[in-house]
């Protein structure tokens, strides 16, 4: 029995060519090791951010990245993001006061990885070309994730 991880065989899902596309600009592995660690902190600084400016506002984000989560189909990436929602707010919650300064240092220094990254891959983000490669970044950590462990998405 095949036990890589990889999407279903045969299938031709949206979220199967937005992930082949994603990962053609992160094929480095140095590049990729960058991206498991800053796209979980720039989304944990983005949603402090937001928090910062209202709490609502962070709650409408992370609740319209649910709704773009849910309608590609994937319930293994929905029910991993909503729980990393959950740990994402309990963070942003428990920075308390300092929820925007700590918020926007992540946020530069994660970005700043992000850009080193693709300065070694040799190659532009993919939210360069379109803004939905954005909420793309936490999908393919999320498969990198699920191909080290295992597990059929």
């Amino acid at each position: 029995m095949d036990t890589t991880a990889a999407p279903l065989a045969g299938t031709d899902r949206k979220v199967d060519r937005l992930l082949a596309h994603y990962e053609e600009s992160h094929r480095n592995p140095v590049n990729e090791a960058i991206h498991m660690v800053a796209i979980p902190a720039i989304m944990l600084s983005i949603v402090g951010l937001l928090f910062a400016l209202h709490p609502w506002v962070a709650y409408a984000f992370v609740a319209a990245s649910l709704v773009y989560y849910a309608r590609l189909h994937v319930p293994a990436f929905l029910i991993t993001m909503l729980v990393g929602t959950v740990l994402l707010l309990a963070a942003v919650h428990a920075m308390g006061s300092l929820v925007l300064p700590v918020s926007a240092a992540i946020f530069v220094v994660a970005w700043i990885f992000q850009f080193v990254g693709h300065k070694i891959e040799g190659k532009k983000p993919s939210f360069f070309e379109d803004i939905q490669y954005l909420w793309v970044g936490p999908l393919f950590v999320l498969s990198k994730i699920f191909q080290r462990l295992g597990i059929r998405w």
